[in-house]
């Protein structure tokens, strides 16, 4: 697989926060594995001010299963039990304020300890699960998650991927940049309070990929029925900076 030359410095729509950035971390064997979903359904399950963000007049809902590691606060080495777990997201999008950003419905997690910080710190919804990745030598990734977390649904996930094609740099105005180049989130608190936390990283490379799904339950207790062929792509792996989240309404920079 060849990757195309062309070099992008940024593809970032608005500015960087003035504070410093407070967290790395590094994705990688990421899959974004997109289905477009009935509007009126997704924007039911938003909060009250967070405006679901379309595409000619269709929602997408992705499933992003990835490795995380190298995670640590600036200045620090990386935490033990902290520093590297497998994820699996189930996001959609969403505009605050002129922001475009990433809403998740569930961050399923390989990490208890990693699950309870985000939920207390973020207040984004992650989970306990098990989960497990292999690689062959053929660079298929075959990825397995089950939700085990107490007093939630059960989910079940388990696919193979891999690269296919060439890697490429998506170019502003097709569907591969609006789905990925969102470089921040929203999440919102038990008082319905609406957060934005800022992220920062190099513009994605990627690549088309094949798919194989056996078992995909992420949808369920959300209502989504994930059929047809979903939109897929290949990332290679991805150095992050995250900002501390902030509530929406207060100015970043």
């Amino acid at each position: 697989m060849k990757e195309r030359t062309e070099e992008m410095v940024s593809d970032r729509t608005w500015s960087l926060p003035n504070q410093p950035w407070v967290m790395r971390m590094t994705w990688s064997e990421l899959l974004f594995a997109h289905w477009p979903i009935e509007p009126d359904l997704v924007a039911s399950l938003l909060p009250n001010g967070v405006t679901l963000d379309t595409r000619d007049g269709k929602a997408w809902v992705g499933i992003v299963p990835f490795l995380m590691s190298n995670i640590g606060p600036r200045w620090c080495p990386p935490i033990p039990g902290l520093s590297q777990f497998l994820e699996l997201n189930v996001r959609t999008y969403v505009t605050i304020d002129g922001k475009p950003g990433v809403w998740f419905f569930s961050l399923d997690a390989a990490s208890r300890v990693a699950v309870r910080v985000a939920r207390a710190t973020f207040n984004l919804p992650y989970m306990d699960a098990t989960m497990s990745i292999d690689c062959d030598a053929d660079g298929a990734i075959d990825y397995r998650s089950g939700r085990t977390h107490r007093g939630e649904p059960a989910a079940e996930y388990e696919a193979t991927y891999a690269a296919t094609g060439d890697f490429f740099h998506a170019q502003p105005g097709t569907l591969e940049h609006w789905l990925t180049a969102r470089y921040c989130l929203y999440s919102a608190n038990r008082g319905g309070c609406i957060f934005r936390g800022e992220i920062d990283h190099q513009p994605w490379t990627i690549a088309r990929a094949t798919y194989e799904e056996r078992i995909n339950t992420m949808g369920k207790p959300l209502g989504f029925e994930f059929v047809g062929e979903p939109h897929l792509l290949f990332a290679k792996p991805i150095n992050v900076k995250a900002w501390l989240t902030s509530r929406c309404g207060t100015q970043l920079a």
